[in-house]
């Protein structure tokens, strides 16, 4: 082998072409190669050019970029030396290696037999080469037996370089997930950590889950309140500071899952984005500074999504109403153990009631009387209903409402998960917000700072969908929307 030289990686997968509009590439290369996949082994491992090429990780850096060397890059037959490098890049034991030297279909045979956890998958690749500002760059069309994808790789010496490459391509706020850990995900094996990003009309919620052998464990877990829809009318705009707070936001989000390592980025937009006549504008422009793809989804899926976290995480049987109230809407699902019966969602949110009634502010008590005759006018498909055996609220309007009744100067979801919040528990809490502007109910035990603003309101929706259910007292569930999510597109 030439002279080895270890080279800082990036790579993420998915439709990228974009990143590349405007560019011209130097060279295209079209290949066929095999890579042996296992779940074990954390090495690259291909056969490209009759060529045996292993490539071993060495480290990975705080921006999540990783640092690559070649081990093994050999013609065939093999030699025994190489052979058992390969056997421990995907972990083999090489002692179950016979008849050295190997040809390349003999040595692929041994070590991806059935049940070996090795699979020997064949891929297809169209490569654009590129040099972007002195780093070479690689735009790649993928084909396998398993699926089909797009990838790009950006890679040098200097690791300083890599991330100004690859944030001047606009993609900085992608995942960096290695060919490997993208080739298991083509062929259904499941990632390791995957984040999840909910933009919500009043906070951005943010999730790193990973997986165990228990289910799912919460590595990262925050929300940051960007009040997105502050000033947003029905059929009007997302306004520009908003706008920009939240785009902020995303972006250190997405910064801190490469951080952590994440295979993918799942994120969803709610109501703001789906009222507001330029959330397509704010989705492009999300897109461009971080490279983050916002689904922006329906009221029902925002709904059945909600459902199945609160499914999930309290396991409550018999009819039941789930409901997820937040800064631009409302989502109820109606149910029965783990069937679904109904879902809607209704344009009920605390942002547009605090700033339609002033409920930012000490309010008078004829003040909070007309609003909640607003909210019970707006919630009126709850009217009629039997009343169900237990309700569940989610959202960060019922968490804080659990937190200030239990007085947490710090936030512990154990604590606030399960919590019973009575009716009367919220009117002596709606008395304590009416009388007290925003600034004083900052000092409040329990009360998120950010949220000083809205919670009036939301405590407004939350009693009156009690009103509405006939019942005087609900579950707090806090699991949310970002659970849901998790749970159906990662497994």
């Amino acid at each position: 082998m030439t002279e080895i030289v270890p080279r800082w990686e990036w790579r993420s997968f998915g439709d990228l072409d974009w990143a590349f509009a405007g560019l011209t590439p130097h060279d295209v290369l079209e290949s066929t190669e095999v890579y042996l996949v296992s779940a074990a082994g954390a090495d690259v491992v291909k056969v490209r050019y009759e060529l045996m090429d292993v490539k071993h990780l060495l480290q990975t850096d705080d921006n999540g970029l990783e640092q690559w060397t070649p081990v093994v890059k050999a013609p065939f037959p093999l030699g025994e030396a190489d052979a058992r490098a390969v056997a421990g890049a995907v972990g083999v034991a090489a002692e179950t290696l016979t008849g050295a030297p190997y040809p390349q279909d003999d040595l692929l045979a041994q070590l991806a037999v059935p049940g070996s956890g090795v699979v020997a998958v064949e891929v297809a690749k169209r490569r654009q080469r590129y040099d972007v500002d002195g780093c070479a760059a690689e735009l790649t069309e993928v084909r396998t037996p398993y699926g089909s994808t797009g990838t790009v790789a950006i890679e040098d010496e200097d690791a300083d370089l890599v991330m100004r490459t690859v944030r001047g391509l606009g993609l900085g706020g992608r995942p960096n997930v290695n060919f490997l850990r993208g080739l298991r995900a083509l062929l259904g094996l499941p990632a390791d950590r995957v984040a999840v990003i909910d933009v919500g009309t009043n906070s951005v919620k943010f999730h790193v889950g990973e997986r165990t052998d228990d289910g799912w464990r919460a590595v990262v877990d925050r929300a940051e309140i960007t009040r997105l829809g502050e000033g947003l009318q029905e059929g009007g705009g997302l306004q520009p500071e908003p706008m920009a707070r939240t785009v902020e936001a995303i972006s250190d989000m997405a910064d801190e899952a490469c951080r952590q390592r994440v295979a993918a980025i799942a994120a969803v937009g709610t109501a703001g984005l789906r009222m507001a006549s330029n959330g397509a504008d704010f989705v492009a422009g999300v897109r461009k500074r971080c490279g983050v793809d916002i689904d922006v989804i329906s009221g029902e899926d925002e709904a059945r999504l909600a459902y199945r976290a609160a499914t999930e995480g309290l396991g409550a049987s018999g009819a039941r109403v789930v409901f997820d109230t937040g800064g631009g809407s409302s989502q109820f699902t109606f149910g029965n153990g783990d069937e679904v019966v109904e879902r809607f969602s209704v344009p009920v949110g605390a942002v547009r009631f605090t700033e339609r009634y002033g409920l930012d502010a000490t309010v008078s008590e004829a003040v909070l009387a007309e609003a909640l005759d607003a909210i019970a006018g707006d919630l009126s498909r709850l009217d009629g209903r039997p009343t169900p055996e237990l309700v569940v609220g989610l959202g960060g309007a019922v968490t804080n409402l659990a937190a200030v009744m239990h007085g947490l100067t710090r936030y512990d979801p154990d604590v606030i998960q399960g919590t019973v919040l009575e009716r009367d528990e919220i009117d002596r809490q709606i008395e304590l917000y009416r009388t007290r502007d925003a600034e004083q109910r900052r000092s409040i035990d329990g009360l998120q700072p950010q949220r000083a603003e809205v919670i009036l309101a939301g405590a407004c929706v939350v009693r009156t969908i009690l009103a509405k259910l006939a019942v005087d007292s609900f579950r707090v569930s806090d699991r949310g929307l970002r659970h849901g999510v998790l749970a159906e597109r990662f497994g």
